[in-house]
């Protein structure tokens, strides 16, 4: 029977989906890119979004009724407007999502959309609790907010706390903009990656970071030295929205990219997935800008459809194509989806982007319900021999 709450020493084989654990002044801060990565980019978006948790979880298995996790969060915001709701842990057990709750208090780096400034604002450790848990060996999956930087500081529960080990689940490692990240899901582990991961019994590492799909060769390099049975790159909305590159660079920037994955894994299943619909993005290219009409936080496209060479979802989706055509013959490995069968023209008017860019969590179930099964198929995306998720 359970009885009086002690602390486990949280320690890496009870985290899954970081992919580095740093040591800080009051735990560990868990990584969705290692430090060599992170040490050949300064920018300060990225920083933050591989630093929130995405897909991040701890795994362990116990008879405790009562778990209590301190950590230290940071809460982003934005300058003159309220902040976004609080981050939420979701708590699974044996699969099933059995409760939510937020900690308070933590950091608030708060950004200036206007002048690209940030600043943090200081705060204390929180708790999150949660009790009624039934009275029996279970296996707990807490996922971290993924839209929140989460330092790990303790791990408290009523019984012992037992590693999982992983098993023979296959590894997915699936890389994209802020709607792989997670943005405006209802919690972590319904994010429409995790939500795939749960169906197709996958172990997840989220690489999706909020505006940050840009091609960048270190993120190639870490998909490459990371252990994977099945991968995924969704390509596009970022390098738009940032106006980050024209024509001429998109196409060997692809080819780089997936040969860099393809030195670590030659003969793993990778899909290459154009973004879903986004009406501002179609066939107007960015750079992207914000609008705080009525207080709401929407985003507009701003750049010039007549100016040679600028990359808008269409054009993106054309190069997508080609380059997956041209490449396959080789390589019967790789395949292409084009991510408006996860999201599409009837979507869109039925399940309207409420900031013109981000889904809601419906549309997030949504891509998730139909990205499954390309997943999982049958067609040309597995070796011979290979078993299936």
């Amino acid at each position: 029977m359970p009885g009086t709450t002690t602390t486990t020493p949280i320690t890496a084989d009870l985290v899954r989906g970081a992919l580095e654990l740093e040591r800080t002044e009051h735990g560990l801060l868990p990584h969705r890119l290692p430090a060599w990565a992170r040490a050949q980019c300064t920018d300060g978006q990225l920083a933050m979004a591989e630093a929130q948790p995405a897909g991040v979880r701890l795994v362990f298995r116990t008879a405790a009724t009562t778990v209590e996790l301190d950590t230290l969060r940071t809460r982003v915001g934005y300058q003159g407007l309220p902040l976004r709701p609080d981050g939420v842990y979701d708590l699974l057990v044996d699969g099933e999502l059995t409760a939510q709750a937020s900690t308070t208090d933590g950091k608030v780096l708060l950004l200036d959309m206007a002048t690209g400034s940030a600043q943090t604002r200081p705060g204390a450790v929180g708790t999150v609790r949660f009790d009624g848990l039934p009275e029996r060996a279970k296996d707990i999956e807490l996922w971290l907010p993924h839209n929140e930087i989460t330092e790990l500081v303790s791990l408290r529960c009523n019984a012992p706390v037992q590693a999982i080990p992983p098993g023979n689940r296959r590894v997915w490692v699936h890389h994209g903009s802020s709607i792989s990240h997670g943005s405006n899901a209802a919690g972590p582990s319904t994010t429409w990656p995790a939500l795939v991961a749960a169906r197709a019994g996958v172990e997840l590492v989220n690489l999706g970071f909020s505006g940050s799909m840009l091609l960048d060769p270190f993120v190639a390099r870490t998909i490459r030295d990371t252990p994977a049975d099945l991968i995924s790159v969704k390509i596009g909305i970022n390098l738009v929205n940032a106006d980050l590159m024209r024509v001429r660079a998109f196409g060997p920037a692809v080819h780089g990219f997936l040969d860099t994955i393809r030195d670590g894994h030659p003969d793993t299943p990778l899909i290459v997935v154009s973004a879903i619909l986004c009406p501002i993005h179609e066939h107007t290219p960015g750079p992207g800008a914000v609008d705080f009409d009525d207080g709401t936080l929407r985003f507009r496209a701003t750049g010039d459809p007549a100016e040679p060479g600028k990359l808008t979802l269409t054009v993106i989706r054309e190069q997508l194509a080609r380059i997956v055509a041209q490449r396959s013959s080789d390589d019967p490995h790789l395949s292409y989806l084009d991510g408006r069968e996860l999201y599409g023209e009837a979507d869109s008017a039925a399940l309207p982007l409420p900031d013109r860019l981000h889904p809601d969590p419906a549309t997030h179930r949504l891509i998730a319900a139909r990205f499954t099964p390309f997943l999982v198929s049958d067609e040309a995306v597995y070796p011979e021999g290979a078993p299936k998720a």
